[in-house]
């Protein structure tokens, strides 16, 4: 069974980076996503990345500026968000796919999911 827990959330200044962690048991087989959803907006898909971490993908919104990364041994997947912006505010939750690798952010690739953490970003 595969368990999710996102963990790092907060309030952030614009411009300043904050480090999101997904930890949990059973999904170190499987590609997996981070999703953020702000009120009143559809879910977008932030990044991915593979189960060997050999392949990452990202939305357009964050190319460039946020790096997703995993550490196998301690079943953990990390995102790096750098010169955050006021519309990165959303709740950010990670997903375990169905499948090692995942090249897509469509929702019904994606068979676990956490409950989310939020994040601000407000002067």
């Amino acid at each position: 069974q595969v368990q999710l827990v996102e963990s790092g959330g907060g309030l952030v200044q614009p411009g300043g980076s904050l480090t999101l962690s997904c930890e949990g048991s059973g999904f170190e087989e499987f590609a997996v996503g981070w999703f953020r959803q702000a009120p009143g907006k559809e879910r977008e898909g932030v990044a991915y990345i593979s189960s060997t971490a050999a392949t990452t993908g990202y939305g357009d919104s964050v190319n460039g500026r946020f790096i997703i990364s995993r550490d196998r041994v301690k079943q953990t997947v990390r995102l790096q968000m750098n010169d955050l912006k006021p519309e990165d505010t959303a709740v950010y939750t990670c997903a375990a796919a169905k499948t090692w690798t995942v090249y897509t952010f469509n929702p019904d690739r994606y068979f676990a999911w956490g409950r989310g953490t939020q994040v601000t970003v407000s002067s």
